[in-house]
């Protein structure tokens, strides 16, 4: 009976994808190689605090000097929130330095950069357990706080989530903030879930107007503004925390200019789903016109594409787990030695490898010292191949650690065309990966910018043609895990020397195709023709 069991849990650990074998050269994956740079990087942050800092940590990339370089904000919890300029050279070793920049507050929980009143500035959002505060940049990575100048009610709670999007014929835009449980109910905190919010802006056209709650809300730990249906207005996905709600689910609202934001109800197409929903992430599927989503969980995550047949109305939101099939569930430890079940927060898919395939990292990390859940659950780095499934290649790419990870940013911070890897820890420094890679694909960088308000094109489309296949990508803010990214858009492109790209922007006008050069980072200013730039 012994001989049976190992036998059969050895069948059930290879059908999850746990391996004790590393990537072979030789199956045609390319597995790119990170190496550890936290100590010489200067990066020296640690998200501090127990129990209302179990959740967020999150991590914000973005240029705030105008070096096209990412910068990061990083939460502090308990602790203060920390920005680093980014002082790499390009190509080189990663390097920053710690910089005084007005965000230096307590309580932080998540950072996402977004450009709010239309200055070409960089602003942004601190959720904190407290009042929420938006930071107006004033340029070289300073901020100062801006919540009485924009009219914006911070209010009192546990923030955890955040996503914008700018309204068809708004000049601000719309943000939605999402609430954990109650604060002062860690006694009993079951069913305390507090109402999300949303802000749209002033009619008078400067600030914002009172929020709106979103109820019912169901204690969100990520949102995003997606254009799920491709109809040119983007719905707000929900991820909620089943450990603390009751009643609930995850959710998808309709969000329609000069309307009450409404619930998308099972007439419609939306599913009842319960997870312990923690971070989302979106992709569009080669040659697919749809985004699909990426939600962790504890244990089983969820790979979710859209499984209903285009209507004269369009598609409805109906959808399918592929998580299990594509090799994506990622349920539990892929290291060995602890068979029980994962804890996964931010979720990022990126071309680590410039093979025109969108790779898929998570984010993993116990709660704190759960004894039902994997105490050394080291994150994930899922390679997409051609035929749509995800093969496990943490232990082969060098990026295995055991500390309790939270946020994550992935971005090219020294401008190689190779992407790298941010990921913050709770009670412990951050770390920092530099893809190290002697030979992967080739690759372009998108900067998309137009004039007036929601200058970085917020709700655009950019489509890459490598010649062996169409990638898309929709240009969102929010989602992962309390933390996001703005600035250059990373395709790998595989063997192309050239791709052909357009953009298709915010108000649905597409661009004509161009011819680019692969290996290049392009500014494209709406109306033009797309620019290369260097840093020369």
């Amino acid at each position: 009976m012994l001989t049976r069991y190992l036998f059969t849990l050895s069948l059930l650990i290879a059908s999850y994808g746990v391996s004790t074998e590393h990537v072979r050269a030789n199956d045609g994956l390319v597995v790119p190689r990170f190496e550890d740079v936290t100590a010489q990087s200067g990066i020296t942050s640690f998200y501090k605090g127990d129990w209302q800092y179990m959740v967020g940590g999150g991590a914000a990339a973005f240029d705030c000097n105008g070096d096209q370089f990412p910068d990061l904000a990083l939460a502090g919890g308990e602790g203060t929130a920390s920005l680093f300029v980014n002082k790499s050279k390009q190509g080189g070793a990663l390097q920053f330095e710690r910089a005084t920049s007005g965000i230096e507050l307590n309580g932080v929980t998540g950072i996402y950069p977004i450009d709010i009143d239309g200055d070409g500035l960089i602003d942004l959002v601190l959720l904190r357990v407290g009042e929420a505060v938006l930071m107006r940049g004033l340029g070289e990575c300073r901020f100062e706080r801006a919540n009485e100048a924009w009219h914006f009610d911070g209010g009192n709670a546990w923030w955890t989530s955040f996503s914008a999007t700018w309204e068809k014929g708004s000049k601000w835009p719309t943000l939605a903030f999402g609430s954990y449980i109650n604060p002062r109910s860690e006694d009993n905190p079951w069913g305390s879930c507090t109402d999300n919010q949303l802000f749209r802006p002033h009619d008078d056209g400067n600030g914002f107007a009172k929020p709106v709650a979103l109820k019912p809300s169901y204690c969100a730990l990520s949102m995003l503004f997606t254009d799920w249906n491709r109809s040119g207005t983007p719905s707000l996905r929900v991820s909620n925390d089943r450990e603390y709600y009751e009643g609930g689910q995850e959710q998808l609202w309709h969000v329609e200019p000069g309307k009450e934001p409404r619930l998308y109800t099972d007439a419609e197409g939306w599913k009842f789903l319960k997870i312990w929903g923690m971070g989302i992430a979106s992709t569009v599927f080669p040659n697919e016109n749809y985004p699909s989503y990426f939600l962790t969980s504890m244990s089983d995550n969820k790979l979710q594409v859209l499984n209903s047949a285009k209507s004269d109305t369009g598609p409805m939101p109906i959808y399918k787990d592929i998580a299990y099939d594509r090799g994506a569930i990622a349920y539990r430890p892929y290291t060995g030695g602890d068979l029980k079940p994962s804890t996964a927060w931010h979720a990022q898919f990126e071309d680590v490898n410039n093979d025109g395939y969108f790779d898929l990292f998570v984010a993993k990390g116990n709660v704190d010292r759960m004894p039902d859940f994997a105490a050394k659950d080291p994150s994930n780095l899922m390679m997409q191949r051609p035929d749509g499934r995800f093969e496990e290649v943490g232990d082969a790419a060098g990026i295995v650690r055991f500390a309790s990870a939270r946020g994550a940013a992935l971005a090219d911070f020294n401008l190689d065309g190779k992407m790298d890897i941010l990921v913050t820890n709770r009670r412990e420094n951050a770390t920092l990966w530099q893809n190290v890679s002697p030979s992967i694909g080739n690759f372009i960088a998108i900067h998309l910018h137009q004039e007036g308000s929601n200058a970085d094109a917020i709700g655009a489309w950019i489509e890459v043609d490598n010649g062996n296949h169409i990638n898309r990508r929709e240009i969102t803010i929010g989602g992962g895990h309390a933390g996001g990214h703005l600035g250059w858009i990373h395709f790998g492109v595989g063997d192309a020397k050239e791709v052909k790209m357009r953009t298709i922007w915010p108000d649905g006008q597409a661009d004509e195709w161009a011819t680019i050069a692969s290996n290049a980072y392009y500014r494209l200013s709406r109306g033009q023709a797309p620019k290369a730039w260097n840093s020369n």
